[in-house]
């Protein structure tokens, strides 16, 4: 008997096409402050809360710049959420991956609930959810969290614990994470979550995905249905 009744699905290289147009608005922000960030460390802080992700990024690279100007951190995300809204607001070919509408109808007819969380701040989340019409309560869609509804980002449990709390779930082992980041397979863990899935649609390889020991890794969305009706 199937026992999952939750999927949280991460949204950005998950759900949602993602062509490197993240990694683009976060390496433009730093740009604008005269900041350079290199392309393979921008993408392993995908799936962060963002201000998290320019943080690290900052500590890493400009840790001088962090200590003497903290309000740098702020700055470039606020640029950086400018850049991500003008974004989806314009992209002609924005869109959902193959299957994922189809697999949010399959998952709803047998009774489980769907769930985005997602790094991004509601007004980005928004922004993305309304051109794929997946707003103003879906009936796809039971729940949609964002980074800054919490106290804390990936890869810390909040987003979830938050989604179980509200749909009434009763324990996390019923739950199945899915995300195409190391950090979202970190936060499916921390939550405790029944399964734990990676796809390789998205911001991570095979390899930094298998660094984290998901139960099962995944090349489309098309997998997941079966790895859900045999838990």
């Amino acid at each position: 008997m199937n026992k999952i009744q939750l999927v949280v699905f991460d949204i950005a290289g998950t759900t949602v096409r993602d062509n490197g147009n993240v990694a683009d608005s976060f390496i433009s922000a730093f740009n604008d402050y005269g900041l350079t960030m290199p392309r393979e460390d921008v993408k392993k802080v995908m799936g962060f809360r963002k201000m998290d992700a320019i943080r690290i990024l900052l500590d890493k690279f400009y840790p001088s710049t962090l200590e003497g100007s903290p309000q740098v951190v702020r700055e470039v995300h606020e640029r950086f959420i400018a850049n991500m809204i003008s974004f989806y607001d314009q992209d002609e070919d924005l869109s959902a991956f193959p299957y994922a509408e189809e697999l949010f109808i399959r998952l709803k007819e047998k009774g489980i609930k769907i769930a985005l969380n997602t790094g991004f701040t509601r007004a980005v989340a928004d922004t993305l959810l309304r051109r794929l019409h997946w707003d103003n309560g879906h009936q796809m869609i039971d729940r949609v969290i964002c980074s800054d509804e919490v106290a804390h980002g990936r890869p810390y449990p909040d987003m979830i614990n938050a989604l179980i709390g509200d749909l009434g779930i009763s324990s996390p082992s019923f739950v199945l994470k899915v995300g195409d980041t190391s950090v979202d397979i970190d936060e499916g863990r921390n939550a405790g979550c029944g399964i734990v899935v990676g796809v390789t649609s998205g911001a991570h390889t095979r390899a930094q995905l298998e660094g984290s020991h998901p139960d099962h890794i995944i090349d489309d969305l098309r997998e997941l249905e079966p790895i859900i009706m045999n838990s």
